[in-house]
């Protein structure tokens, strides 16, 4: 799996909620200004080439579907976060929440809890 670009997982954030959806069902979840109809076309026949996506013909008309969860794309980008920004390490990455996040009293509350549950 590869990283999206901004377009590319914009276009993938519809397909998801969609399911399924031609080209111009994508166009219409964007807000204006909307993009030409072939800049999202070639968008999902890129997402088509890298495994995202696939497709339905009728005739000459694709309706588009996802291939690759949004769970499993999920899981693939917070990995690279991880290892790219927090060096692997889940204790620089959340010591960095709380540095620089401001996370509440409460929510560190709620990390404790759900990790002590883990931990059972």
């Amino acid at each position: 799996m590869e990283q999206l670009t901004k377009t590319e997982e914009k276009v993938m954030q519809i397909l998801w909620k969609l399911k399924r959806a031609f080209v111009k069902d994508i166009i219409e979840e964007i807000s204006d200004p909307k993009p030409p109809y072939n800049t999202i076309s070639s968008v999902v026949r890129i997402l088509k080439d890298k495994g995202f996506v696939d497709f339905k013909a009728y005739g000459k008309t694709y309706q588009y579907f996802p291939k690759v969860s949004k769970l499993q794309y999920k899981k693939f980008t917070f990995s690279q976060m991880l290892r790219n920004y927090f060096d692997g390490s889940y204790q620089t990455m959340v010591s960095y929440m709380v540095d620089e996040e401001k996370i509440s009293d409460s929510e560190i509350s709620e990390i404790k809890k759900i990790i002590e549950d883990k931990a059972k």
